[in-house]
């Protein structure tokens, strides 16, 4: 398996991508290509192609949850396969896989939106739109997690806004945020979003749904942006007794959370332009 990160906070030092506040990832296993989220603008599709990456021929779009910073890039993305089936390029229709809540509205405060632009009807003449709380084989070793059981008490205590939910708008404790994992002969790799479900939770679900205890590396956002001492601490005592091969702690982490998990765990750096193969 190949991951490429397409975008991210932070690009890699003397490398000349954009980079923006999201998540974007581009997997390749088995034959298929995965794109996993989509970040906040086009930058994604600009970097992608500074890297002779094409995204006309994607298998499977999938998105770890709802939010902005995620899922706006599906416009731009749109665009693309738009224009691409204009100049009678080869454009292949992805599956796209999320929770069923991914493409619920949401607010923040004076925020009318921050949730999905696309509704599913939207989507629909351009993917094959599969919304599970299951997990998703989405290749032999590729599992899309669906619904992550939440399981400790120091994670995903605190709504982050409010959702519309069958029409009735609730506190949003983001229970569409989901994750990939990759089945290596070594261990699991696990690939998150922004882990609003809980990191701890993530990897915990990803050993049961897999039934494979050994973690090989852990990639994506930690949802650690000035963490409450309780959460931090259980994250730390997770992390050491977990004893992954390695992390790549991105996205939505701080510094200072950063600095924390290098203690006990072999923290790697991230930016768009890396690669990663297992």
């Amino acid at each position: 398996m190949k991951l490429t990160v397409l975008i991210d906070n932070n690009t890699l030092i003397d490398r000349y991508f954009l980079g923006e506040p999201g998540v974007s990832y581009l997997i390749e296993d088995e034959g298929k290509k995965i794109l996993y989220d989509v970040g906040y603008s086009d930058a994604f599709i600009t970097n992608a192609r500074k890297m002779s990456i094409d995204l006309l021929d994607v298998d499977f779009v999938v998105l770890s949850h709802g939010h902005l910073d995620h899922t706006w890039g599906l416009v731009p993305l749109l665009r693309l396969y738009t224009e691409g089936m204009i100049e009678k390029l080869h454009v292949k229709k992805p599956a796209l896989v999320a929770h069923p809540l991914a493409l619920s509205g949401r607010t923040s405060g004076d925020l009318p939106e921050i949730g999905s632009l696309l509704s599913e009807d939207n989507l629909s003449g351009y993917f094959d739109v599969e919304l599970s709380r299951e997990p998703v084989n989405l290749t032999e070793r590729v599992v899309f997690l669906g619904e992550i059981e939440r399981t400790n008490n120091f994670e995903a205590k605190d709504p982050i806004g409010k959702i519309l939910d069958s029409g009735v708008e609730k506190d949003d404790f983001l229970f569409d945020d989901s994750a990939l994992v990759y089945k290596s002969s070594a261990g699991l790799v696990i690939i998150t979003g922004c882990s609003h479900a809980g990191i701890c939770n993530i990897v915990e679900y990803a050993r049961k749904v897999c039934g494979d205890d050994r973690v090989v590396d852990i990639i994506g956002g930690f949802h650690l942006l000035d963490p409450s001492v309780e959460q931090l601490e259980g994250t730390l005592e997770y992390m050491k007794s977990l004893c992954p091969g390695s992390v790549h702690a991105c996205h939505c982490t701080d510094l200072n959370s950063k600095i924390a998990l290098s203690r006990v765990v072999d923290l790697k750096e991230v930016g768009v332009g890396l690669s990663l193969q297992y």
